[in-house]
């Protein structure tokens, strides 16, 4: 059957219900090869265009007459499943060039491929000395360990922190900022907003500590930008750093907990994986974000997506016109099983898989600022964990906090 063809059961609308995860990943090549993208109502901010295929995503992706904005300036509400918060709309994932690129240049310069790779050391070490407090905390008990708090939360936030230049002493207290700027129902507005005030007033003492007294970090690389045109205000580095420390570290360990949960539920890979894992940490990090939470639920539901645009003039793309001002935006899940950028009818989790062009990450010139020291954290929390611990199983049911704007996985529990 060819991968661009849907059968006569599987349906095509979108969004749709839960179903079994074949059966997701079925109507998602369906609906992918029935038409590149479909309009859906949003609960909140109104119609979106949602891009299905592969190659018609990163034509958008990569096409400047899509902003963010009218959603930045108040002027559109954000087309999206759950009401975005305020703060995150004043940061960098919300601006567009020429700003946006100005920016953006100074992070990557931080955040650039060679510090990630001088930074994997540590990361190395600080895994297996979470690994040791694991073993410490279980000791001769038979009581499972929940890897997020012990593991797979804690590890990120090393690292991120290393990055901007956070003391160890005060690192508890972004797990805790993190949760609440990015709460959608399970605190109240106060609680919130409290939680915020602490943040900005963190972020704002450190980068005048680093204004006056710089080291190797990021904040010290913002706070003292020598060239004229790259001079940063306060205003313009502090939505940076928020961006950083929120993003930085929540959805690196998400992936982090559904790259255990995929490998443990598909033991065939979990074997392929443990006979090298230094040398497969790559590419099953690249599979499990293409495969995303296709692991955690015996159910999938259809309807997911990257934060939207809006369309500054009528636009094409892949034979379908997006008029100006409508508001388009990317599911991944649909467009990472589109059957297409992939070409293979099961689309099965492969550890070795050599070419995954997974948008999960986004593309072009929103393509995830940090990917490359989130790919580092997954590539080495997963290699490590399971040479430590290579009969590593679940050990009761995984928890979701779906009042977050990320879904966090909050509790998988765990023995060996």
């Amino acid at each position: 059957m060819s991968t661009t063809e849907a059968t006569p059961t599987t349906g095509t609308e979108y969004p749709f219900a839960a179903v079994p995860p074949n059966e997701a990943a079925a109507r998602y090549r369906a609906i992918a090869a029935d038409r590149p993208m479909s309009k859906m109502t949003m609960p909140y901010g109104g119609d979106v265009w949602v891009i299905h295929r592969n190659a018609a995503a990163r034509e958008m992706l990569g096409d400047g007459r899509f902003v963010r904005k009218p959603f930045r300036t108040g002027e559109r509400v954000v087309p999206y499943f759950v009401e975005f918060p305020d703060f995150l709309k004043s940061t960098l994932q919300f601006e567009d060039p020429p700003h946006h690129t100005k920016l953006r240049k100074l992070v990557q310069r931080s955040i650039s491929p060679k510090r990630v790779k001088a930074m994997r050391d540590s990361a190395v070490e600080y895994a297996n000395q979470l690994i040791d407090r694991m073993i410490e905390v279980r000791g001769e008990g038979l009581d499972p360990v929940n890897l997020v708090s012990e593991y797979a939360v804690a590890l990120p936030i090393q690292m991120i922190c290393n990055l901007l230049g956070v003391p160890p002493e005060d690192r508890a207290k972004f797990q805790k900022w993190s949760s609440a700027s990015l709460s959608t129902s399970n605190m109240s507005e106060d609680e919130v907003m409290s939680n915020m005030a602490e943040l900005f007033g963190y972020i704002v003492e450190l980068i005048e500590k680093r204004r006056q007294d710089p080291r190797e970090d990021l904040i010290s690389d913002l706070a003292n930008a020598r060239d004229k045109d790259d001079s940063l205000t306060d205003g313009e580095i502090l939505p940076i750093a928020m961006l950083l420390v929120i993003a930085g570290f929540d959805n690196t360990a998400n992936f982090i907990c559904l790259g255990v949960l995929t490998l443990l539920r598909n033991p065939d890979q979990l074997e392929v994986f443990l006979g090298d894992p230094d040398g497969l940490a790559s590419t099953t990090v690249e599979e499990v974000l293409r495969f995303g939470r296709f692991a955690i639920d015996d159910k999938i539901a259809g309807g997911s997506g990257l934060v939207p645009f809006v369309a500054t003039e009528d636009v094409e793309i892949d034979g379908h016109l997006i008029a100006e001002g409508e508001a388009v935006l990317v599911d991944p899940a649909s467009t990472n099983h589109d059957g297409i950028a992939i070409e293979s009818d099961a689309e099965p989790f492969d550890v070795t898989r050599p070419n995954n062009p997974h948008l999960t990450l986004s593309y072009g010139l929103h393509h995830c600022l940090g990917a490359p020291l989130a790919r580092m954290e997954m590539q080495v929390g997963l290699a490590e964990l399971f040479k430590r611990f290579p009969e590593l199983r679940l050990a009761g049911e995984v928890v979701v906090d779906d009042t977050n704007l990320t879904q966090p996985v909050t509790n998988l529990p765990v023995a060996w």
